[in-house]
């Protein structure tokens, strides 16, 4: 027998996950999603982002009315309760406007005679509005996809995304990657800090024009944004242009969403399906 009978270095699970192994790992989470997405006929995409925390209206209905029962909850719990079914409807929505994007995506590719999928609805792949984009589009019978991130609270893969389209990243920025690389739109409902973290980074990117494409931006839940982000003082003060306000479109209502989006996608990417899959976005994590 040989004296020395060391693993190769892919197969060492000591090197692969130490500090020294960390480009083969960013590596992974690049290749790993392209080759799944690829086999899985995944032309282009439409994000969802939004918080973690959003009940659907059942649930936050059934929060509420438990609390009720009780008889002698803390009145700040009953707030608390009382705002999570007020928010609920930004699930609803989420849920409805995947629901019908899907559902005319599907249409554009039996008319189109294209083999893979066009504009699957993509999610961080957690709870509260992703479980809702994700939920709508599994409904509308579409494949769904989630990038799903391990963090110690909050974040699991939730149970609408399709079999084979469950993604689980440690690094946010090669998260971040697939969630946007493949988008031709995106869709932000009211969210917390990494729902702003990305709404902000996805401006920039359009912004910069590290994304080259043409990306609509639907900005979900008028007085919620408005109490969060004032974007008009900063026109004002000539840290942006004013023309960068129209990197987005506000709306409360998703026929008015799905009229939009259906319009801007028509124009700019539906003779275009799988650009994504060129070099148009440039990114350094």
């Amino acid at each position: 027998m040989p004296r020395h009978m060391p693993p190769k270095a892919f197969n060492n699970a000591e090197f692969v996950n130490s500090r020294d192994g960390r480009v083969m790992r960013i590596m992974a989470e690049y290749l790993e999603p392209q080759k799944r997405l690829r086999e899985a006929g995944i032309e282009d995409t439409i994000v969802f982002f939004g918080s973690a925390r959003t009940l659907s209206r059942s649930d936050a209905q059934q929060a509420l009315s438990t609390l009720r029962e009780k008889g002698d909850a803390p009145s700040e719990d009953i707030l608390r309760a009382e705002r999570g079914l007020e928010m609920s409807r930004y699930y609803e929505s989420a849920r409805e406007l995947a629901y019908r994007l899907t559902k005319w995506a599907e249409e554009l590719a039996r008319r189109q005679n294209v083999a893979g999928n066009r504009f699957s609805v993509v999610t961080g792949g957690g709870p509260g509005i992703m479980e809702a984009a994700n939920r709508g589009a599994d409904e509308a019978g579409g494949s769904t996809i989630g990038m799903n991130i391990s963090l110690p609270f909050e974040q699991y893969p939730n149970e609408y995304i399709s079999d084979g389209l469950a993604f689980e990243f440690h690094y946010f920025f090669m998260r971040k990657f697939w969630l946007v690389y493949l988008a031709k739109a995106a869709v932000v409902m009211p969210g917390g800090f990494g729902t702003l973290d990305e709404f902000m980074e996805l401006l920039t990117l359009v912004q910069t024009e590290k994304i080259r494409r043409k990306l609509p931006i639907v900005l979900f839940g008028s007085q919620y944004w408005a109490n969060i982000v004032k974007f008009e003082p900063m026109a004002e003060f000539g840290t942006i242009d004013k023309s960068d306000l129209e990197l987005f479109h506000i709306t409360d209502c998703v026929d008015d969403a799905f009229e939009w989006l259906k319009t801007q996608l028509s124009e700019w990417a539906v003779d275009h399906p799988g650009a994504g899959l060129t070099t148009d976005v440039e990114k350094v994590g």
